[in-house]
């Protein structure tokens, strides 16, 4: 990040024109500090952004997504300005541009539960709603002694907020670093008793501060977020939010004399001060980048933390898996799902379940999750053992069964979330000019196609899932063939057979001539769908393709997409679908559905960093065997015990 800002890092003395970095006021910085001094050399200062990683540094040693790089002072040291002072007291905040990103921003922080430190447990509930909230720190921290308080500052809150709210409950919330065990904190199980409670737990922050009536705090971040909350936090230190007239401070900064809204404080804390990192791109970044990456990280930890026992994986896809899910506690492969469930129950973990290996009627005993390929995979095919970039996680039923209830659809029938509407639409217009599709084959030139009306038609694996859960009466390619051509006898009917049928991998073979003008083998679907009217599907994938391109498009069967108004329908579709416009369609299934593991730094990403990685052919490569493999792995499946 340091190097991306443009500082040469060097160990050793300064030289002439060098400056001196030191971290903000860690117990080592006075070196730096002296040799600064006795040079007369720039000083620099680093600290932590205000959104840092998934664990805190001690825990972990996770770097983090941002940093305060400043030449003036360091934000939390009252004593003097900083940067950070100095931008909130004159910088340009009334800019409309940066007001409009800060009120886009607060809203998707709170909607995603993201703060400074993000091991916490959004699903756990705060306590019930109409207590003070007390924030508790870590003894000796540096934002402590230089906001000027101490140890007794924080029995002077505890009183103050007994003594101003006689009859509230009180609940002191222990720091995270605190919990884990790595410092101590202010208050322990000793403050607790009558009114006041201790809480412990990895409790939101922002289900806290919705739920409180009042904040006191020292220097906490915590108290900047009660501000984004709404709240008048009452500050005992002097923070660098602090004296701008959005807090009670029982230490006024007299130096502070500008008076700022919620959004303003924030554009100057987290869109003007901090450098922002991209770790997956490698390159500096804004806060709206840092959102989406701590966003994948957050839903992976969430959903991983507990662990996992996998039923249904086939060997070559375990490795995958193991990076997609297993970070937080390793898999644990089974191959009975019924085994795998009780292996869940007693252990404490969840099932993971490759979705077409779900037996009929299984019931499961623990938390259980369907797992699938994503719809921006690979570049190339799962039969060919191409590991997936993408993964969708279903704990209600899966996208293919419109039998059941999906997680999918319930996305898809829900509101956009804060910022929604503008990420779908920048995925669109993305894969409109990248023409990326699930794939990602090598294709050949479109021949020149007849004059007329074009209607491409998508072969589809026969025994896929899709088609026996979701078609309809047609559930062959030769019955969609032959819809088409009664409906339309004048078109120009292109057909595309699929990817694994073409490979001679699954059945689906079809003679199309006499039915079909065109059959395009090896095309590009995007490439195709650009030539065409509309498309006429069973439950392919490539008619939501196609509506992400504007193309209209014709179902028989009941794909996920089918059943919102954006398609027309011949099918069977679920009762319980309703409208949907094309932008919740596309967040649905590309955003919240869809989990995105990226192969070249290894973690969790955003749909836009894959995206990168497909367009710009940074994927590693299958090696030569897999297509010998792939034929040969039906045929050993019963082997595959031996190799656990």
């Amino acid at each position: 990040m340091l190097e991306l800002s443009g500082h040469e890092l060097r160990f050793g003395l300064p030289r002439p024109g060098d400056g001196v970095l030191v971290w903000g006021r860690s117990p080592t910085a006075w070196r730096g500090e002296a040799l600064a001094a006795r040079h007369g050399l720039p000083l620099i200062r680093v600290e932590d952004a205000f959104l840092r990683s998934l664990h805190p540094g001690r825990a972990r040693g996770e770097a983090p997504l941002g940093l305060l790089i400043d030449p003036v002072g360091v934000h939390f040291d009252s004593a003097a300005a900083s940067r950070l002072e100095e931008i909130l007291q004159s910088a340009d905040l009334q800019n409309s541009n940066i007001l409009v990103r800060a009120d886009a921003a607060i809203s998707r922080i709170k909607h995603l539960h993201l703060s400074k430190y993000n091991n916490f447990d959004p699903d756990l509930a705060s306590p019930d709603p109409g207590f003070v909230l007390v924030i508790d720190q870590t003894q000796g921290d540096a934002a402590i002694r230089h906001a000027g308080a101490s140890a007794a500052t924080f029995r002077s809150m505890l009183e103050a907020a007994l003594r101003d709210h006689p009859q509230a409950r009180i609940v002191i919330r222990t720091h995270p670093e605190t919990a884990a065990g790595l410092r101590p904190g202010h208050f322990g199980p000793a403050d607790a008793g009558g009114r006041v409670t201790l809480l412990t737990t990895p409790v939101s922050p922002h289900h806290l501060l919705s739920a409180a009536a009042a904040v006191y705090t020292v220097s906490s971040q915590l108290g900047f977020e009660a501000i984004l909350h709404g709240h008048r936090p009452h500050v005992f230190g002097q923070p660098f939010y602090a004296g701008w007239g959005l807090t009670e401070d029982a230490q006024p900064i007299p130096r502070r004399t500008r008076h700022l809204t919620v959004e303003q404080l924030f554009a100057g804390a987290m869109i003007l001060a901090p450098v922002w990192y991209d770790p997956c791109r490698d390159w500096l970044c804004p806060l709206e980048d840092v959102i989406d990456q701590l966003e994948a990280e957050t839903r992976a930890y969430r959903q991983d933390r507990r662990g996992h026992v996998a039923a249904g994986m086939r060997l070559w896809k375990r490795a995958r898996l193991q990076a997609f899910f297993g970070t937080e506690r390793a898999l644990r492969f089974r191959d009975d799902p019924v085994q795998a469930d009780a292996q869940a129950v007693a252990s404490g973990r969840s099932l993971l379940i490759w979705a077409g290996k779900e037996p009929d009627g299984f019931t499961p005993k623990s938390p259980c999750l369907r797992v699938e390929d994503g719809f921006l995979r690979s570049r190339g095919l799962g039969a060919d053992l191409i590991p997936p970039l993408s993964l969708v996680t279903d704990d209600l039923g899966i996208y293919y069964d419109p039998s059941r209830p999906s997680r999918l659809e319930a996305l898809i029938a829900a509101p956009l979330p804060p910022g929604g509407h503008d990420r779908a639409e920048a995925l669109i217009a993305r894969l409109r000019a990248t023409g990326l599709s699930k794939y990602n084959l090598p294709a050949t030139p479109l021949p020149p196609l007849p004059k007329g009306h074009r209607i491409l038609v998508p072969g589809q694996v026969e025994d896929d899932a899709s088609i026996t859960k979701g078609a309809g009466v047609v559930n062959t390619n030769l019955g969609l063939l032959q819809a088409v051509r009664a409906a339309h006898p004048q078109a120009v009917v292109i057909y595309k057979p699929h990817p694994d049928v073409v490979a001679g991998l699954r059945p689906g073979a079809v003679q199309a001539e006499g039915l079909a003008d065109v059959i395009l083998p090896q095309a590009d679907p995007a490439t195709v769908l650009s030539a065409v009217n509309e498309v006429w599907t069973m439950t392919s994938l490539l008619g939501f393709e196609a509506l992400v391109r504007g193309v209209r498009v014709t179902c028989l069967g009941a794909p996920f997409y089918a059943g919102w108004g954006l398609t027309t329908d011949l099918g069977p579709i679920p009762a319980h679908r309703g409208q949907a416009d094309l932008a919740r369609l596309v967040h649905a299934a590309l955003v919240g559905y869809p989990r995105y593991w990226d192969p070249v730094s290894r973690r969790p990403c955003p749909p836009e960093v894959v995206l990168d990685r497909l367009a710009g052919g940074r994927v590693p490569a299958p090696g030569p065997g897999n297509r010998l493999v792939a034929k040969l792995q039906g045929r050993f499946a019963s082997f595959a015990h031996l190799w656990r």
